[in-house]
């Protein structure tokens, strides 16, 4: 007797840019996913990108695409200041959502959009995709082993040089730009992993730009047991884009946090464990597994990306921003 076949998540892409193409190149490695459709503002980009990986369907705008029935989950891959409206129009239509980092660019926005899936017992996910990826899936299971004794240091930091151009995504203020929220969201996100809870405190400084939006920041988070986090994010400055993780017994090194193609475990200066994937792509495979996993299993939440933990950094990213005293044109 055959086995019956398993059946395929339909993904519909909003947005045709570059972390669109990446995630859709992805996808073609996951065992449970299809793209199926793609939605552009502008008829011809989503032609264009339809042409370019395959898809089948293409929609001349985001509220043709979500009203596709055949679509069982959206990606968003929209600009920070447009996810909240994307995002609660594809629970509106019934759809599934895998939302880029930040979901939204402020708890308040954020609550009322995980609310809304809870409401209608629809899956929703931030795209994290860090966390998905085997390395710090690797590390985290170090950790939990003991094998670097108690935690209490990490340091985390991402930032590139971005070409200034005050009119796009990056610089400008009306799509809530600058390096919190495009990078700075990673080191956050990878503090609130390690440790679990909260900061009982946020000391943070910024460089606010010409454009009104901060090009790089720095912050000191501290808990309540005495683990310190030491994180950084930059649009204007080039970093190492490394994670280090302190324990009493050793540390474990991310050499590229955000990408995570390997980890290593240092004790005594020596390196003595070190993991590496095999990824077939650039690593967004993981987390649309993922997704797939939980829709076709019924969940509308991902255990390894619940929506509290998402909610959770965007009060962090809150609190730097009120420190700075930085508010985007549209909040």
């Amino acid at each position: 007797m055959r086995e019956p076949k398993q059946r395929i998540v339909k993904w519909g892409i909003m947005g045709t840019g570059t972390i669109a193409e990446q995630f859709v190149a992805d996808l073609a490695h996951t065992t449970n996913g299809v793209a199926y459709a793609v939605g552009s503002r502008k008829p011809g980009n989503a032609a264009l990108f339809a042409n370019q990986f395959g898809i089948p369907r293409t929609y001349g705008s985001y509220m043709e695409l979500v009203n596709d029935p055949d679509i069982d989950v959206i990606y968003v891959a929209t600009p920070h200041r447009y996810h909240l409206e994307n995002a609660l129009n594809s629970l509106r239509a019934g759809k599934a959502v895998l939302c880029e980092k930040p979901m939204t660019v402020n708890s308040r926005e954020l609550e009322v959009l995980i609310s809304t899936a809870r409401e209608r017992g629809l899956f929703l996910m931030e795209a994290m995709w860090m966390r998905f990826l085997p390395p710090v899936r690797k590390a985290m299971e170090w950790i939990r082993s003991g094998r670097i004794g108690e935690v209490r240091l990490l340091q985390a930091e991402f930032g590139f040089m971005a070409d200034w151009e005050p009119e796009t995504r990056l610089l400008n203020p009306e799509l809530a730009g600058g390096s919190l929220l495009d990078v700075g969201i990673y080191p956050v996100a990878f503090a609130s992993m390690i440790f679990g809870i909260q900061p009982r405190a946020i000391w943070s400084t910024a460089r606010i730009g010409g454009t009104g939006v901060d090009e790089q920041f720095s912050a000191l988070l501290t808990y309540d047991t005495g683990e310190v986090a030491s994180l950084h994010g930059a649009i204007r400055l080039g970093l190492r884009n490394e994670a280090v993780i302190h324990g009493t017994k050793g540390c474990i090194s991310l050499p590229s946090m955000n990408k995570a193609p390997s980890v290593s475990l240092y004790k005594d200066g020596e390196v003595v464990d070190t993991y590496t994937d095999d990824r077939l792509g650039k690593g967004y495979e993981y987390e649309a597994e993922e997704v797939g996993r939980c829709i076709l299993a019924g969940e509308t939440e991902s255990p390894l990306m619940p929506l509290d933990e998402s909610l959770k950094v965007m009060e962090q990213l809150d609190t730097m921003r009120a420190q700075w005293g930085l508010r985007y044109p549209f909040e």
